[in-house]
């Protein structure tokens, strides 16, 4: 978590090149992770909706992950780096009979299914265009609700849009298509886990309905998709998530249950900790006890502080000695909730100095709402052994407005 010397040195170099906030991301630590990765004994998929700059596509791409995509812009963007349709999973709790049209057109033979409703739309696009999809079926299971359980963006315990029941995918409930190879089954509820145990706990509590579910369809060597969840730190006493754990996991739970494959689609943990956004101090006050530092960028480009309550770690870019002190940052949206955390920073601050969230890899720029206020864009680079590369310089509203 957070910046080395190189890395630090890197960002300053870049904001005397940027006038305007900025993402930064890291392609030879994200690199080296990904090889770490290649341990899994599991299928790796990369989930687009994380990050999906062309250059973080295409060094996923180099070490051999799938993609999971879950629109037709998505999709778009992964073939233009020269993927492979047939390394392209198809998710998501929306496909209408146009955008399953356009996934098969364009290559894709794999698909997560959410409903019936979207069975028969894919089953009458098999049927006319002569082919034979790959299917998972979704799995929403109840879970009992936690009253101490934090927000999850996935619904955790609560019912959501994303699957139907083990009990709807019944064959005695689900007629499943002729035109469908069925490969297994599909179940991911929680999210931003950091607790190897928990996790492992969450899928050997899920799997006994899985296999039953898997035992009535007689898949030989079925599919499990775990999704992802894997979580990374945010605050510093958080430890990281024990990786080599979570392989024997999974490796114990292709064992126990006789499986062929287990899936993962990896957002968050493959790509969140090789990101940056920086952006500079526009106002440092007092009100009423507290200590403001109000900055350029804010919400409208890094908005998960406000959907989740969970700040990006954040360090002033100058090195400084001075003890620090807390902050509430806020960013440059007429609105109290434009609020990024109370965090500590040097108690010297000054205007034009910039700050830098780490772990912001993932869920960044295209979770945002970098539109609203009509605020200038950030721009997006990517740094290396090669030096600074910038993919989408900053641009003013008049770029965008209509």
């Amino acid at each position: 978590m957070g910046m080395t010397k190189q890395v630090r040195k890197t960002l300053q170099l870049a904001s005397k090149q940027q006038s305007h906030s900025f993402y930064a991301y890291d392609l030879d630590g994200l690199d080296q992770h990904l090889a770490d990765l290649a341990s899994a004994p599991a299928k790796l998929w990369y989930a687009v909706k994380a990050n999906p700059l062309s250059a973080i596509i295409q060094a996923l791409d180099a070490r051999g992950f799938g993609f999971d995509v879950a629109s037709v812009g998505e999709l778009k963007q992964v073939l233009a780096q020269g993927v492979d349709p047939a390394r392209i999973l198809n998710t998501g709790p929306v496909k209408t009979p146009d955008h399953l049209a356009e996934f098969v057109e364009l290559g894709v033979r794999i698909f997560v299914l959410e409903s019936h409703q979207q069975a028969d739309d894919l089953a009458r696009i098999a049927r006319a265009r002569q082919i034979r999809p790959q299917v998972l079926l979704r799995v929403q299971l109840p879970w009992t609700k936690d009253p101490e359980e934090k927000i999850n963006v996935l619904g955790g315990s609560s019912p959501t849009p994303f699957g139907l029941t083990p009990e709807q995918w019944m064959p005695d409930a689900f007629t499943l298509p002729n035109e469908f190879e069925l490969l297994g089954v599909h179940c991911f509820q929680w999210g931003n886990i950091l607790c190897a145990e928990t996790l492992l706990q969450t899928w050997q509590a899920a799997m006994p309905k899985l296999a039953s579910l898997l035992d009535a369809w007689q898949i030989s060597a079925p599919v499990v998709d775990l999704g992802g969840g894997l979580g990374i730190p945010y605050a510093e006493q958080q430890q990281e998530l024990d990786w080599q754990r979570v392989c024997q996991g999974l490796a114990q739970l292709k064992s126990q249950y006789q499986l062929g494959e287990c899936w993962m689609e990896l957002g968050r943990y493959a790509v969140g900790p090789y990101g940056y956004y920086a952006s500079k101090i526009a106002d440092i006050k007092d009100n009423q006890g507290v200590r403001f530092a109000v900055i350029e960028g804010g919400s409208q480009h890094l908005l998960r502080p406000a959907l989740t309550e969970q700040a990006f770690p954040v360090e002033a870019l100058q090195s400084s000695d001075s003890p620090l002190t807390s902050y509430q940052i806020h960013g440059a949206l007429c609105t109290g909730l434009d609020c990024l955390g109370c965090l500590p920073l040097p108690d010297n601050l000054q205007q034009g100095e910039w700050l830098i969230f780490s772990q912001a890899g993932a869920y960044g720029f295209t979770e945002s709402m970098p539109y609203f206020l009509c605020h200038t864009l950030p721009a997006e680079l990517t740094f290396s052994k090669s030096g600074i590369e910038v993919l989408r310089p900053s641009s003013p509203a008049s770029h965008y407005l209509a």
